[in-house]
């Protein structure tokens, strides 16, 4: 898994600074496939549930599952890209949101406040900890800062499949749910929107936006909780 996440890691980097004004997103998720082929890996999106594309690639006020598409990235927008990888029968998911160009002091806070929402969150997958103090962290920290948590869509166990239990709430009071283990494997992502927590879904049947169109923004890492305290495994 760490292998798996390393790949992730250093693809999205990739990804990350090729996104500029001008490019699309159908150039992002090509150059993704690529660097799958290229390290013997499997995108574990693409196929999953139908899902067409390598990449989520959602923009400004998608909020996940996006499709790639020929549009080009303007100035001034935010562009979460969702990757994750197959290797060796182990899967590594993460998730960034970048700036494209100069971006407005609105969406920079949004992208600041998810990032160390997420931050915040690893910290406390922690032996004895409960699940929802994951959840909790999140939560309470965004929202004092005058943002919004979606709940429709939730963080969870990844390792030999790409999801699998327990699902991760970015939301809910702490001290509940399963005790966190040492050799437990999660997907922690923070799903946080500039307006309203409400979505709804593009007659694709994958896209979430944001009900008000405000934007969104989306941070994920795969970690590993160990006696020493959590273990980031999307990293280069």
């Amino acid at each position: 898994m760490r292998d798996a996440g390393r790949i992730v890691a250093e693809i999205l980097v990739l990804l990350g600074e090729r996104a500029a004004p001008g490019v699309s997103t159908k150039e992002l998720d090509e150059l993704a496939e690529q660097e799958c082929r290229k390290r013997k890996v499997r995108a574990a999106f693409k196929g999953y549930g139908g899902f067409p594309y390598t990449i989520c690639a959602s923009p400004n006020e998608k909020v996940v599952h996006g499709f790639s598409d020929n549009t080009p990235l303007a100035e001034g927008d935010i562009l979460s890209i969702d990757f994750g990888v197959e290797y060796r029968g182990f899967f590594g998911d993460a998730a960034v949101t970048v700036p494209i160009g100069k971006v407005n002091q609105s969406k920079q806070a949004l992208m600041n406040a998810t990032q160390e929402a997420l931050d915040r969150a690893i910290q406390l997958a922690r032996p004895g900890n409960r699940l929802s103090d994951i959840s909790h962290a999140v939560q309470s920290f965004v929202e004092k800062r005058g943002f919004s948590v979606v709940k429709k869509f939730v963080g969870h166990g990844i390792g030999r499949a790409l999801h699998e239990a327990p699902q991760i709430p970015n939301f809910g009071p702490p001290g509940k749910g399963a005790l966190l283990e040492p050799g437990m494997t999660l997907a922690i992502e923070p799903m946080i929107n500039c307006g309203c927590e409400d979505v709804c879904i593009l007659a694709d049947g994958w896209t979430a936006v944001t009900a008000d169109r405000k934007p969104s923004a989306h941070f994920e890492h795969t970690i590993a909780v160990t006696e020493d305290g959590p273990v980031i495994l999307t990293v280069p």
